[in-house]
């Protein structure tokens, strides 16, 4: 089974609660409790999301930590590879950490890229703010919905 680590899962929720709050400065403490994600596992994201470039850290009283650039730039992708490294599914696929020793004997060899390479560009394609579009989680009220435009009434 394909499956991202708690760590990674983690790492979502407490960046899509970041999102939420736009450009407002949050402490590990105001995170962890909007999240529930324990104070020291939210410390450690933020400073593996921080040296990714994921999100920024402003020292002192009134400092706290916030997203590196809008939840749109932001791939799944890119927090993914903040967390567990390049996306790699098997050994012999570019960019994989480790290597195969039968890999020069392998029939499947070059084949699992475009798998690979599939899974990335899906991965790429869904943003933060892609998964941070819900309703009343983390205690925040659900989003208004937009007043439907009525064909009777001229925009003025």
């Amino acid at each position: 089974m394909f499956r991202l680590n708690r760590l990674t899962d983690y790492a979502v929720v407490v960046m899509s609660q970041m999102s939420l709050r736009g450009e407002e400065l949050r402490s590990a403490q105001q995170i962890s409790d909007d999240t529930a994600v324990p104070l020291p596992t939210v410390s450690k994201l933020l400073n593996l999301l921080g040296r990714a470039g994921l999100v920024t850290a402003q020292r002192g009283a009134a400092g706290g930590y916030t997203l590196s650039r809008s939840p749109e730039q932001i791939s799944v992708a890119q927090i993914i590879q903040a967390l567990e490294g390049p996306i790699a599914l098997t050994a012999c696929v570019d960019g994989a950490a480790e290597s195969c020793d039968v890999e020069s004997l392998c029939p499947m060899r070059g084949n699992w890229n475009k798998v690979n390479a599939a899974i990335h560009d899906a991965l790429t394609s869904v943003s933060l703010a892609d998964m941070s579009n819900f309703s009343g989680a983390f205690g925040m009220p659900p989003a208004p919905e937009p007043a439907p435009l009525r064909p009777d009434r001229e925009l003025q």
